[in-house]
């Protein structure tokens, strides 16, 4: 497996496949880079590098202890995008994952950067507060701990449901997708996924999000029932200077899986645009 080591020891897995400009996959909470291969091999067949990591702590990475937190995960993406000298590089980031894009851009700014995307992604706050009254309670996030500790393996499989939207009425409901959602979810660390509840919960990005200085794609499904798009793009796209807000009526939190040709086409659009 491909894999670096970083300051501290950990190492992180990666795919690299293709030749061509680099688009640079971030992928969310609790899933692996598996979750980009839908957009990857559609990049790859088109003439593009296409790379994801599995995040410390998530898929094929190391586990460790500490550093389950959005400057450290930046600051390993910064690693990663130096050690393959990452050049003119497409940034998308799906939830956690766009979080991770943001606080690479606002620690490490864009010499290495093109464009980014933002795709159902938690900036600029999940967490309601007195200044984000469109955040969602701490309740909430405390809830996602207390299931995730009585019966993780459950907990993802249920969870699967509204992430891609199969609890609608009249949804076609993909097995198989649910079961590569809780196989991605069971293979990150127990450890790893209750910290990163905290951390793409209460990280505030809205800082980040104003020094990213390249064009930006701002996609959200407006019935994302993980990350609402009203504390999420709608804020995001007001925060980075000249964004692009694309909204999908009727679109889950999953929509990279569920809608994978819609976005695909629209992800390969701004790419070339």
């Amino acid at each position: 497996m491909a894999t670096i080591k970083t300051k501290d020891a950990t190492e992180i897995y990666y795919k690299d496949w293709g030749a061509g400009q680099p688009v640079v996959f971030s992928h969310g909470w609790p899933l692996s880079s598996d979750a980009w291969d839908a957009q990857m091999v559609f990049l790859g067949e088109r003439g593009y590098r296409v790379i994801a990591h599995d995040r410390r702590g998530h898929g094929r990475s190391s586990q460790p202890w500490t550093g389950n937190d959005m400057d450290t995960c930046a600051d390993d993406l910064a690693e990663l995008t130096a050690k393959l000298d990452l050049k003119n590089a497409i940034h998308v980031g799906h939830s956690t994952g766009g979080g991770e894009v943001a606080r690479y851009i606002g620690r490490h700014g864009t010499k290495r950067v093109a464009k980014a995307v933002l795709l159902s992604a938690v900036p600029p706050l999940m967490l309601k507060t007195d200044k984000n009254p469109e955040g969602l309670p701490i309740e909430v996030f405390d809830g996602l701990r207390a299931s995730t500790i009585a019966n993780r393996s459950q907990f993802f499989l249920d969870l699967s449901m509204p992430f891609y939207g199969y609890n609608r009425p009249g949804a076609k409901i993909s097995e198989g997708v649910r079961y590569s959602f809780w196989l991605q979810g069971m293979m990150c660390g127990h450890k790893s996924a209750l910290d990163y509840i905290k951390a793409f919960s209460e990280t505030d990005f809205t800082e980040d999000l104003k020094k990213i200085d390249v064009p930006t794609l701002v996609a959200h499904g407006d019935d994302d029932q993980i990350v609402p798009i009203g504390a999420a793009a709608l804020k995001t796209a007001k925060l980075v200077k000249g964004a692009t807000l694309k909204i999908y009526p009727g679109a889950p939190h999953g929509m990279a899986t569920t809608l994978a040709d819609q976005f695909n086409a629209d992800l390969l659009a701004f790419i070339k645009g």
